[in-house]
């Protein structure tokens, strides 16, 4: 009897040991697989557009690491993109699966603010919240924020939003004079009450 307890206690302790070395491992490759989702990340041109059938870049990358996702789908990032992927991951690199869309140039989103109707559906639309505006009042683009990622054309009712190149855009407001702008109506408002 004394014979089967030894037994049972070494073969508990063996358990024990495996378990926390199994757990030391797991947190392990944890960390190595989240810093490769950060490289990977890093690379992504962070347009949050979608057009790789993910939801932003980090998921998309998530699933790069994974193995769930190719290299070759972000049309944002283009052929440098899928070429620094390919680098980091030490696999060859593809052309761009234009099934996802085509590389352009930077884009930036332009209201014309004149035909605006406030529906706020850009606004829900963006994934940078680069978009500011009031209920049934005209809305305008933060062009420091906006990525041109195209999400917020399709819901506008009215057809008032641009894409024009990023470097010729003549941004409508920037994130500096939205400060000073909001600073100016709460100061507004403070004389009004």
């Amino acid at each position: 009897m004394l014979e089967v307890l030894t037994v049972s206690l070494y073969l508990l302790l063996i358990a024990c040991f495996a378990g926390i070395a199994l757990a030391y491992a797991d947190s392990r490759w944890q960390a190595r697989d989240a810093q490769l989702v950060d490289q990977i990340n890093s690379i992504l041109p962070q347009t949050q557009c979608a057009q790789c059938d993910y939801p932003g870049c980090r998921p998309y990358a998530q699933a790069i690491a994974n193995g769930e996702a190719d290299i070759n789908q972000c049309p944002p990032g283009g052929e440098d993109g899928i070429r620094q992927l390919a680098m980091l991951l030490d696999v060859q690199p593809k052309p761009l699966d234009t099934a996802h869309g085509e590389h352009k140039p930077p884009l930036l989103a332009v209201i014309n603010e004149a035909q605006c109707i406030g529906c706020k559906l850009c606004i829900q639309a963006c994934p940078v919240d680069a978009i500011v505006g009031a209920p049934k009042r005209m809305h305008t683009i933060i062009a420091a924020e906006c990525t041109g990622c195209e999400l917020c054309l399709p819901p506008c009712p009215v057809d008032c939003i641009d894409l024009v190149p990023a470097d010729n855009a003549q941004p409508a407001i920037t994130a500096d004079y939205l400060k000073l702008s909001n600073a100016a109506v709460r100061q507004l408002e403070g004389r009004a009450a």
